[in-house]
C-alpha cells in the first residue's frame, strides 16, 4: 500500500512538471499604464517536449530575466509565464561545414499580476530566429544562451515596444 502511494506521488510529480504554466487563450495586449510601471517578478517556463541539454530551463530563465530587467523598470512586480512550443538549434557540424546556421525558438508568453489574484494582464506568441554567428560562433558559442537572449529581447519588443539593448557586439546575438 505504501509503495502504491509513493508510485502515485512520483507519477503526479512527473506529469505536473511537464504541465504548461501558460493558461492559454487569445492574445492580450499589455495595458499601456502597466508598460511603464511593470517590474519583472518571477519567470516560469514549461514545455511539452524539448530537445535540449538539461540546463536549458535555467539558462533560458536567466537570459530572459536579464533582458526583461532592461525593459521592465517600474515598481509593480509582474510574473512571467512562458510555454515553449519549439526549439531548434543549428547543428555544430552543419555550421562548421556551411559557414552559418540558425537557432529558432517559439512559445507563448503570459504576464500575470500577483497582486490581483494572478490575473493575466498580457499574452502573446513569440517566435525568434538568430544566427549561429559563423563557423567560430557555431562551433564555440552557447546556442542556448543566444536563442534565449533573442527570445527575451523579442518579449521586450512585443510587450513594451522597446529593444532593451543597443545594437552592437556587446551581447550574444549582436542585435
Amino acid at each position: 500500500m505504501k509503495s502504491a502511494a509513493v508510485l502515485a506521488a512520483a507519477i503526479l510529480l512527473t506529469t505536473a512538471a511537464c504541465a504548461p504554466v501558460v493558461q492559454g487563450g487569445p492574445p492580450v495586449a499589455l495595458p499601456i499604464g502597466l508598460q511603464e510601471t511593470a517590474q519583472v517578478g518571477s519567470i516560469s517556463m514549461s514545455s511539452d517536449w524539448l530537445n535540449a541539454e538539461g540546463d536549458f530551463s535555467e539558462t533560458f530563465s536567466d537570459e530572459v530575466h536579464e533582458e526583461l530587467q532592461r525593459c521592465m523598470w517600474g515598481t509593480a512586480p509582474i510574473n512571467v509565464r512562458i510555454h515553449i512550443d519549439q526549439l531548434h538549434r543549428a547543428d555544430r557540424l552543419g555550421v562548421l561545414l556551411n559557414g552559418d546556421g540558425v537557432h529558432t525558438l517559439s512559445g507563448t508568453v503570459e504576464f500575470v499580476d500577483p497582486s490581483h489574484g494572478n490575473r493575466i494582464v498580457g499574452r502573446f506568441p513569440v517566435s525568434v530566429a538568430t544566427s549561429a554567428q559563423g563557423r567560430v560562433g557555431g562551433l564555440l558559442g552557447d546556442r542556448q544562451m543566444m536563442v534565449s537572449e533573442e527570445f527575451g529581447r523579442a518579449i521586450c519588443d512585443q510587450a513594451f515596444g522597446r529593444n532593451p539593448r543597443d545594437r552592437g557586439p556587446h551581447n550574444a546575438t549582436r542585435g
